[in-house]
């Protein structure tokens, strides 16, 4: 109780050892459960912040010793952190899709999406004029140059799926998705280039 006492004072010795003393439970505990997103690790540290809210809100004058407080604690903690995480709150964190990254099948040195598409120029009229007349000259270009399942890849690509779930609403595999996405951005790249835009 005393090193309760001095770790719920804010001394940090006191409070390192209660994490030594416990930290085997807390792996234990973490290693019951999967963490959607995240790993062993996440739990681990979810279980450390249960100890550590477990310490702060002890009370001597309760019928329950620290251990079973701090196990009720730890244990809440992770179960809360599972459920969180299993509502998908996360989900779009957990399972974005990224234009600064390549494909697995791109070339190396090939351009990412990211550097493809143009981004914002400076707030000058005649700019967001050229800008304007790029965005309308690419859209038609997307619509007259992509097939069918380049479009429909693209659109979904861009709404946030995964390859995977890319693959799964227009029934075909990861790797037609993936080499569609490749023609899309060689195509936009061509346009891009014939229209002189600066990348």
């Amino acid at each position: 109780m005393y090193l309760i006492a001095l770790a719920k004072q804010g001394d940090p010795t006191a409070y390192d050892r209660i994490v030594r003393r416990y930290y085997g439970f807390v792996r234990l505990k973490a290693s019951s459960y999967f963490l959607a997103g995240g790993d062993s690790d996440d739990l681990i540290q979810e279980g450390l912040v249960g100890l550590y809210k477990a310490v702060r809100d002890f009370r001597t004058d309760r019928e329950s010793s620290f251990r079973n407080f701090a196990e009720l604690c730890i244990t809440r903690q992770i179960i809360t952190a599972v459920k969180t995480a299993t509502r998908n709150k996360h989900t779009p964190l957990n399972q974005y899709v990224s234009f600064s990254s390549s494909p697995a099948s791109a070339m190396e040195g090939e351009p990412t999406l990211d550097e493809v598409i143009p981004g914002p120029t400076v707030h000058d009229p005649v700019n967001q004029v050229i800008s304007s007349e790029e965005l309308q000259s690419l859209v038609a270009c997307l619509s007259t140059a992509l097939s069918e399942l380049e479009s429909r890849v693209l659109a979904l690509y861009l709404d946030g799926c995964s390859y995977e779930e890319v693959g799964e609403r227009l029934a075909c595999d990861t790797k037609t998705v993936d080499n569609a996405l490749q023609r899309v951005k060689r195509k936009v790249g061509a346009h891009l280039s014939s229209r002189s835009v600066l990348l």
